[in-house]
């Protein structure tokens, strides 16, 4: 029997769900836990990250559109995508990680429309050519609709070691999905050795964390490998009015060791090979990649997040964000990161960007954790 979405490359079943949680530590005064960094602007286009993300799925799912945040988000995130269907936003009591939270979206849409087909997208990534990751994801519901947990990976563009890979095997022969491949397995993130053999050798994939799958598929699996997990999923969709009672008990574990990796293991998962443009925007230096350069008094070499004007640069290269309503002036240095917020200022290099987090460790263990 021909699949009629396949045929007519309709995604009438397709339901987008954004995970929106994390601190994003790394990012550091301008990410805080009360306000993450999917809530900020940080590529200067005039939308926050996570309003950035619901936008380039609207064409794929329209309305058909599943946010889970913390409770100390959900009214940011209503702020910040306007009006939403009554299933649209899913506050979680605490975090319990990825799978969880992507698990519950599906139990909740699995009761609203059997047959769905869902798509899990981080809220705080960057995803450039558009209209290519749509192309993308409409091959991956392809394959999802076969019955295979489908992956969407990245073409490595470095050897880079904080990502995880994505160890790929034979084309499968699926209509409306001719980037489809099988998934031998799923590789943590490796040495820098390790890393540049993947790249030099091909066969590999960055693992962006983005899932296809049927929602009733996405649970079954998860019945298989962990049935607590999906049976207290199922009951809170059944009976929200339970959601703080079940919830602290739920085991928490991210969605790759919950279900993908498992799953691969036994060939029940695919990827989609692309090649767009993709950042996870994990530090100041990968964020400092995806501003322009300035012009006009700077020199094109210092990128600045925020008011132009209120940045005076010589000699210098690196990341200016200014927030304070002070000037900040750099002479002399360079790949610096200053970042200027009202209550922290934060000074360091491209260098050592991934050390940000180190702050915010120190910050809460010494009893400061209202700055962070």
């Amino acid at each position: 029997m021909t699949d009629i979405h396949a045929a007519t490359g309709d995604t009438d079943d397709f339901w987008s769900v954004i995970p929106a949680g994390g601190a994003g530590t790394r990012l550091w005064p301008l990410s805080r836990a009360a306000r993450p960094k999917f809530l900020h602007d940080l590529t200067g286009v005039g939308r926050s990250l996570l309003q950035a993300t619901a936008d380039r799925l609207q064409p794929l799912s329209g309305d058909r559109l599943v946010v889970v945040t913390g409770v100390a988000h959900e009214e940011a995130v209503r702020a910040q995508l306007g009006e939403l269907a009554p299933h649209g936003l899913l506050a979680e009591p605490s975090p319990r990680d990825s799978m969880a939270a992507i698990g519950l979206a599906a139990a909740v849409i699995e009761r609203l429309d059997p047959d769905a087909v869902i798509g899990s997208f981080a809220a705080d990534h960057v995803v450039g050519q558009e209209a290519d990751f749509r192309a993308c994801v409409r091959e991956a519901v392809a394959l999802a609709r076969t019955g295979l947990l489908v992956t969407l990976g990245i073409a490595p563009t470095h050897p880079s070691t904080g990502f995880g890979y994505i160890h790929v095997g034979a084309a499968l022969a699926v209509p409306g999905a001719p980037h489809g491949r099988q998934v031998l397995s799923f590789v943590e993130k490796p040495d820098a050795a390790t890393a540049t053999a993947y790249v030099e050798g091909g066969g590999y994939l960055w693992n962006a964390g983005m899932f296809v799958v049927r929602a009733t598929v996405l649970l079954d699996l998860l019945d298989r490998y962990h049935p607590d997990l999906a049976r207290s999923l199922r009951e809170i969709a059944a009976e929200p009015d339970r959601l703080d009672e079940i919830w602290p008990g739920l085991q928490k574990i991210s969605i790759d060791h919950a279900l993908a990796e498992p799953a691969a293991d036994e060939g029940h998962v695919a990827v989609v090979e692309t090649d767009f443009p993709w950042d996870d925007v994990g530090d100041f230096a990968s964020l400092a990649g995806l501003l322009p350069e300035a012009s006009g008094p700077l020199q094109p070499e210092v990128h600045v997040l925020g008011d132009a004007a209120s940045v005076v640069a010589r000699d210098a290269s690196g990341l200016v964000a200014p927030g304070s309503g002070r000037l900040v002036a750099v002479v002399g240095v360079a790949d610096i990161v200053v970042v200027d917020t009202p209550d922290a200022v934060l000074v360091t290099t491209r260098e050592h960007a991934q050390d940000v987090k180190m702050i915010v460790d120190e910050l809460k263990a010494t009893g400061r954790s209202g700055l962070t």
